[in-house]
């Protein structure tokens, strides 16, 4: 299967990223629509600005089996982020402090330059507020033999009008699911409507690419793929999590049930958050999970 996006002429990606730059002025790239004039400098609620920063490219051997392979995902860490996650474990990267900025042209050349280096995908971290230079970037790095699946990993708030630009660009959407509330996402990731962004977020997603698909060699090639952390005293509200992926999107769905939370940033300001998750409370998500219907879920 080839990457969705070479489907695409090289003009009608750099259509695509126009578009998504054009979003930059009084900035309504995500959901919070901080309103900042990126393209003139200011910076957003992602503390990204005009250029686009990265902390990290490198092949990548601790994602999920079917992105790694044999050889790892191609990944880059983009600084910034959207959501202020007070147990953030890259808060050096996400807050901004960690990077440094790059053209479009050495991203493009670092993308080609992964898929060098045997990485069976390009993997985005933290794309959303970068997306334009990403887009024009794809575009380039086509045009020199770029034919690698693109994974969107996302923090899950996502607004539909650019999640709508990147049909027929992204291969494999894999965004986070962290909560089954308002209220959770208001108070550990400081946005008031993440549940509300996020389903409507995960539809648009799935309906683009459909379930994951791995191909013979054991590899994702196409489809979605859902990461849910579990914190403790089921602070996420997992249960409503699995159902809402079972009943609104797929029992089909492929995700994640992620166990490695320990309270770092400033979780142990948080009570609730200030322990690591017990054995119990894993089983006990596990057993939801099977309830709602999912079986395509890691660890089985």
């Amino acid at each position: 299967m080839i990457a969705a996006y070479l489907t695409l002429t090289p003009d009608e990606l750099l259509d695509r990223a126009h578009k998504l730059e054009a979003l930059l002025d009084g900035c309504t790239l995500c959901p919070r629509a901080c309103g900042a004039q990126r393209r003139l400098g200011e910076t957003g609620r992602c503390r990204e600005g005009s250029h686009v920063r990265i902390a990290n490219a490198a092949p990548h051997f601790g994602e999920e089996d079917v992105l790694v392979g044999v050889y790892g995902s191609g990944t880059i860490f983009f600084s910034g982020c959207n959501l202020d996650c007070v147990f953030c474990q890259n808060a050096r990267i996400s807050r901004g402090s960690d990077g440094h900025e790059i053209d479009n042209e050495e991203l493009a050349r670092i993308m080609l330059d992964l898929q060098s280096r045997g990485c069976h995908n390009i993997n985005l971290v933290s794309p959303t507020h970068a997306l334009p230079f990403i887009v024009d970037a794809v575009a380039k790095a086509s045009t020199q033999g770029l034919e690698l699946p693109l994974v969107y990993n996302t923090g899950g708030y996502d607004e539909l009008r650019t999640l709508r630009l990147l049909d027929g660009i992204v291969d494999i959407y894999m965004p986070d699911f962290k909560y089954g509330s308002n209220e959770a996402g208001s108070k550990y990731s400081g946005v008031p409507d993440y549940f509300d962004v996020a389903t409507k977020a995960l539809r648009e997603m799935h309906r683009q690419v459909g379930d994951l698909r791995v191909g013979p060699r054991g590899i994702a090639t196409r489809g979605l793929l859902v990461r849910h952390l579990l914190l403790p005293n089921n602070a996420a509200a997992s249960d409503t999590v699995f159902s809402f992926l079972a009943d609104e999107i797929s029992r089909d769905c492929f995700v994640n049930v992620m166990e490695q939370y320990y309270p770092v940033y400033q979780a142990d300001s948080y009570p609730t958050l200030s322990r690591r998750i017990t054995r119990s409370e894993f089983q006990a998500a596990i057993r939801q999970a099977r309830a709602a219907g999912l079986h395509r879920y890691l660890p089985e």
